[in-house]
């Protein structure tokens, strides 16, 4: 199962978001894996590239989760973004270490809040470990990514 599919599917049946916040969040998973890609140097797809400029600039302002919830969501995306360009510059500087790591998983810090936002601080309490514990990545293999390991 692809990456995309898997976050979705834990999006919709394990924490049972409504599908415009499903959709919200789906469409910054996307943008998020865009620029990393760019940042990075690799090979991106136009249609990547219509999808996230569509996405970014029209479709995710129209959603109705963010409509109703931007003033929440708009400092914990600000800060995910600037926790990935801390964890980026200390990456290209060459000092990865188990901070650097923690800080990619930004999105999750905006998984959580739409959780929050959907189902209550009493029920984003009781899950958090399971939204932190969807990050995919494994410590050693960010290690070894930037020959650290």
């Amino acid at each position: 199962m692809r990456s995309a599919d898997w976050l979705k599917e834990n999006l919709q049946r394990v924490f049972e978001l409504p599908q415009p916040a499903v959709e919200w969040l789906m469409m910054l998973w996307q943008a998020a894996q865009f620029f990393d890609d760019v940042a990075d140097g690799d090979r991106v797809e136009r249609s990547d590239l219509n999808a996230t400029l569509w996405n970014l600039l029209v479709a995710m302002h129209q959603n109705p989760f963010w409509v109703a919830h931007a003033q929440n969501l708009t400092p914990v995306v600000a800060t995910t973004i600037l926790k990935w360009q801390a964890s980026d510059r200390i990456e290209r500087e060459g000092d990865a270490d188990a901070k650097s790591f923690v800080w990619r998983a930004g999105f999750y810090d905006v998984v959580l809040m739409v959780v929050a936002l959907c189902h209550g601080t009493h029920f984003a309490t009781e899950n958090a470990h399971h939204v932190i514990a969807m990050y995919g990545e494994q410590f050693e293999d960010y290690l070894k990514e930037f020959g650290n390991a």
